[in-house]
């Protein structure tokens, strides 16, 4: 027969690709079409002088010299630059003092200031910035209670200073994650050493303490740095009235302002900002290189003491207790009460007010209705789809001897660099440039995509620390019984790092029901989602609808984060 005659050499040219190999190169591939998808239509619409789908299109750098001569362009990025580094400063200065009270002194309360101060975590910045405006702003009900008292406006949150500490408030949270994990870790021998030679707590804390905390305290700042940069809500709600810009407004008004976007113009800027943002990723890890020498815990480490406040402890308490109050508590459970409400003033007995139009409302229409069950399908399903592929992206870049094992890792954090906004204009782009894509237009299932691209650093950054922590003599085991990678991953390393993916479901659930700002350039009518209709109400002047759709967003969250901790063991957030 013809094939017996086939010729040793050729038989040797023969490749087999064993299912292993097509299972890592098939990750590989779908992973750098998935980060790649967002960055590269908007890399290429900044350099033509007219829409990429306009077959005319050349090759120019015009659109960065238009926006440099932007007339408000100097004021944008004064504005930016003072909004962040201000939100940086007060976000940080709350974290630090509050994870140092929680975590390292004999503050009474420490469990229910730790649980506290961290569920602004789970709310989406836009549900902040209407709860903020809903007890602060000009007709808010604190601010028409002080008024009433002084007799004049107490404060304005429509200026950038205004925007800078709402923000900051909100991203406290965040500081207070990073700091708290490291003042537990702390050795405290050093501190014992210190104590030995008559050094008080005060000096042992500025001296020993916030020192060590320096890698933790430097993550953080430029992370709330970066998030202030690419944060839309505060400055939209607040600034948006009296037209003051930042770089996220602008992008903003210069899309949904104009009866013809120009799309140019909107690439040169998410490109300035998506530069701007990598430079910032890249100072961090160069900042982060040597924290080796900040490593204290050895593995004969023990629980540092506590810093007695003496005299103060109770003083401590009533300030932290004041914070959690106005910046928390305030906030959310005013957002909560004004859904119920006509309007929520001082001025009018609350019981003469009180109704549930506002959530009548929400489900007289079935656009409103289906905002909501969207949301919840997003972040069900997928969540579900980006832990699987998180997963294999783990399990391929630690567990196997793929060729680019590190530059899929790599690419697997690179998301972290991109803003949510950029990610929604760059798909948004995506779909003009690839005409075969068209089929999820209009649909969540593109939602779903921009998603799990967002938030796979997120994910990423749950799953790997647990694969670290198994030894390669398992892999080593079943290879000896004549089981491949595959089978090895499967059925061993996967079921024992299950309550890492479980994690991982649940930051990214949590991560996908608040999130609103790659949403919207990318919903459309059957594929809102509750941030979209939010802003819809808010632009309206919809108060009430605005909160009862918030205060639907919160009972998901309360719900959803009880059920992961009691049924799935999943200790969201520290």
């Amino acid at each position: 027969m013809a094939t017996d005659a086939l010729p040793a050499s050729a038989a040797a040219r023969t490749v087999r690709v064993d299912r292993g190999t097509a299972i890592q190169v098939f990750v590989a591939v779908t992973t750098l079409a998935l980060v790649l998808f967002p960055i590269l239509p908007v890399l290429y619409q900044a350099v033509l002088d007219k829409p990429l789908y306009d077959a005319g299109a050349s090759l120019s750098l015009t659109n960065f010299t238009r926006l440099f001569d932007t007339p408000q362009f100097g004021d944008i990025v004064i504005n930016t630059a003072y909004f962040a580094v201000l939100t940086t400063v007060i976000a940080q200065g709350i974290g630090v003092v509050t994870a140092v009270l929680v975590g390292r002194t004999d503050l009474p309360g420490r469990a229910f200031f730790g649980e506290m101060l961290l569920w602004p975590l789970f709310l989406s910045h836009l549900v902040i910035a209407f709860g903020w405006f809903t007890m602060y702003g000009p007709s808010g009900y604190v601010t028409l209670f002080v008024s009433g008292l002084t007799g004049s406006e107490p404060w304005s949150l429509y200026t950038v200073t205004g925007m800078g500490i709402a923000a900051g408030a909100a991203q406290a949270p965040l500081a207070y994650l990073y700091c708290i994990v490291a003042t537990r870790n702390a050795d405290p021998n050093l501190e014992d050493a210190a104590r030995t030679v008559g050094a008080s707590p005060l000096r042992i804390l500025t001296t020993i303490t916030l020192p060590l905390m320096r890698p933790a305290i430097i993550f953080g700042a430029i992370m709330n740095f970066v998030i202030a940069i690419e944060m839309l809500s505060i400055p939209l709600v607040f600034g948006g009235p009296l037209q003051i810009e930042l770089f996220t407004t602008y992008l903003y008004h210069e899309v949904f302002g104009q009866a013809t976007p120009d799309y140019g113009l909107v690439a040169a800027a998410a490109v300035g900002m998506l530069v701007l943002v990598i430079g910032l990723m890249v100072l961090q890890g160069r900042l982060m290189r040597n924290n080796q020498r900040f490593v204290t815990v050895g593995g004969k480490a023990a629980r540092p003491r506590r810093f007695a406040l003496g005299r103060w402890r109770w003083v401590a308490f009533g300030v932290l207790l004041a914070y959690v109050v106005l910046a928390i508590v305030l906030v959310l459970g005013g957002l909560i009460l004004r859904s119920f409400t006509v309007i929520l003033s001082p001025l009018m007995p609350l019981w003469d007010v009180l109704t549930f139009d506002n959530y009548k409302m929400l489900g007289a229409y079935p656009v409103y209705m289906r905002s909501i069950w969207n949301t919840i399908a997003i972040a069900t399903i997928g969540a579900a789809i980006g832990t699987g592929l998180i997963a294999l992206i783990a399990i391929v870049a630690n567990r196997s001897e793929f060729r680019w094992r590190r530059q899929l890792e790599h690419l697997a954090v690179l998301p972290r660099a991109i803003p949510g906004f950029i990610a929604g204009i760059g798909i948004f782009y995506a779909m003009g440039l690839f005409p075969p894509l068209g089929w999820l237009r209009n649909t969540i299932w593109l939602l779903v995509v921009a998603y799990i691209m967002r938030y796979l650093p997120t994910g990423y950054g749950a799953v790997s620390p647990a694969l670290a922590q198994l030894g390669s003599d398992l892999d080593r085991s079943a290879r000896t019984v004549g089981a491949d990678w595959w089978r090895t991953s499967r059925s061993i390393v996967l079921p024992l790092i299950m309550p890492a993916l479980f994690s991982c479901y649940a930051l990214l659930f949590i991560h996908f029901l608040k999130e609103y700002v790659t949403a919207v350039f990318l919903y459309a009518p059957g594929s809102e989602v509750i941030g979209t209709t939010m802003l819809q109400f808010w632009k309206n002047g919809d108060n009430g609808a605005v909160s009862a759709l918030a205060s639907v967003q919160i009972l998901i969250t309360v719900v959803f984060v009880g059920l992961a901790r009691k049924i799935l063991g999943v200790k969201i957030y520290g």
